[in-house]
């Protein structure tokens, strides 16, 4: 069946960095765009960026420009997320998602603290 795992996240200082990872199996990952999305405590979820099937195109939120980097392996079906010069603002849940023919499927999520 279709899996989505993240793992990466926990609590950093401001200006810090961690690298979130989602691991896909159940379906061919080389064939399907990549989203991660981020949801903070009693906020709705919103798209935190996107990748394409081959990862030669990629988009972000205005919030993340030119802090956070999406990118994907093919051969090891990851989709990985960079996030530097990490703000409070940043603190979510962050899930990774994709839609196949049969819709879409989400991970189960991981917690990112950002805290002094």
């Amino acid at each position: 069946q279709v899996q989505l795992v993240e793992s990466g996240g926990g609590l950093v200082q401001p200006g810090g960095s961690l690298r979130l990872s989602c691991a896909a199996s159940g379906f061919t990952f080389s064939r399907y765009a990549m989203n991660w999305y981020r949801q903070p405590l009693g906020k709705e979820r919103e798209l935190v960026a996107a990748i394409t099937d081959t990862g030669g195109s990629t988009a972000y939120a205005d919030s993340v420009k030119g802090r956070f980097t999406i990118s994907r392996d093919n051969a090891k079906n990851t989709v990985d997320l960079q996030m530097n010069s990490l703000k409070p603002e940043d603190t979510a849940v962050y899930y990774c998602k994709t839609i196949l023919g049969m819709g879409p499927f989400w991970g189960q999520g991981t917690q990112v603290t950002v805290s002094s």
